[in-house]
């Protein structure tokens, strides 16, 4: 009910890490961005494994596109700042598979 608290001590953490982090500047904003956007992708995967509702795949697939979108928008805005993004969450040939796609 409150912002920014979490139950989860994993998230709650989590979120506490990427508040400090991106607060630093807009460089490391966007990486923060960046890097939330993978695990939403990296969620979204593994749920779709769980999922045998056409409608929820249907939900899931969309929203891992759009999470794709943003990464890519993150990741052009930092390397228009000369800053180039490594990937946090996701390993280097999904990241380059979505980068390049």
């Amino acid at each position: 009910d409150v912002v920014g608290v979490f139950t989860n001590q994993d998230l709650q953490n989590l979120y506490n890490q990427l508040i400090e982090t991106g607060n630093v500047s807009d460089v490391e904003a966007l990486k923060v961005g960046a890097a939330i956007e993978e695990i939403d992708i990296l969620d979204l995967e593994a749920n779709l494994l769980t999922v045998d509702n056409q409608d929820i795949t249907f939900v899931y697939n969309n929203l891992t596109k759009g999470s794709e979108n943003h990464l890519r928008a993150f990741v052009k805005n930092l390397s228009m700042r000369g800053v180039t993004y490594s990937p946090v969450y996701l390993n280097i040939e999904t990241y380059n598979a979505i980068i390049n796609n």
